[in-house]
């Protein structure tokens, strides 16, 4: 896995990349970050989406450097992006822009997964109709997007929820698949039970936020981007 500098708006961003063993070109799966900014649990994900037999591209939507370490910083790092969606997506859609133009990649074939905060940033990659075939978000947060009041979404669509997430209550899940159906999409929604925030996140344990990995529903919701990738590419 190598570190991979790139620009947007001037400003430097760091992603990370990691190529599939075997394959000199393949398709490219995004990989958008949690709230404490691109780090090892990206990095997990790309070694799994790697094994799968696609290259797999982290974005950083942060800027280089910027991680959160405490939940006050991730906040402080987050909430802005979440407040001012068209510089989100406008920050997407560079750390897209240059997983096409890493080498060994098939710039047609492109798909977008997130966690957490990287779950409402690949659903606004949809909603922003940027060059995805797909996105998946991972006990994503629903919230819309203000900047899109009534978007079209043409990429295919698959979320995976816990359904005891605090942060995406079950009115939230409703409310998301209204939008989903109003913006004419081809969407997916798989429900975990016994399941929080963060089940994929290795390591996660506080059922105080509601943030608690499972092993059955971090295995399962891969198991479905699995079949959801091989469907796209």
């Amino acid at each position: 896995m190598s570190a991979v500098d790139y620009t947007v708006d001037g400003k430097t961003f760091e992603g990370f990349f990691l190529r599939p063993k075997g394959k000199d070109v393949a398709p490219v799966v995004i990989i958008a970050h949690a709230w404490g900014g691109l780090g090892d649990n990206e990095r997990e994900k790309a070694a799994r989406v790697a094994e799968m037999g696609y290259a797999a591209f982290a974005i950083d939507v942060y800027g280089k450097g910027k991680r959160g370490t405490t939940v006050e910083e991730n906040q402080a790092l987050m909430n802005p992006l979440v407040e001012d969606r068209a510089e989100l997506q406008k920050r997407l859609a560079g750390g897209l822009a240059a997983a096409k133009q890493q080498v060994g990649v098939d710039p047609k074939k492109a798909a977008a997964i997130g966690f957490c905060f990287g779950g409402l940033c690949v659903l606004d990659m949809a909603r922003a109709n940027q060059d995805v075939l797909g996105v998946a978000s991972f006990h994503g947060l629903f919230r819309p997007a203000e900047n899109l009041p009534a978007p079209k979404i043409t990429a295919k669509v698959l979320m995976e929820h816990g359904w005891h997430d605090p942060m995406a209550t079950p009115e939230d899940v409703m409310a998301v698949t209204k939008e989903m159906d109003a913006a004419g999409a081809d969407w997916q929604l798989h429900v975990h039970g016994n399941s929080m925030h963060s089940f994929t996140t290795l390591g996660a344990d506080n059922k105080e936020m509601g943030t608690v990995y499972n092993a059955d529903a971090d295995r399962r919701s891969f198991e479905n981007l699995e079949s959801f990738l091989a469907e796209l590419f």
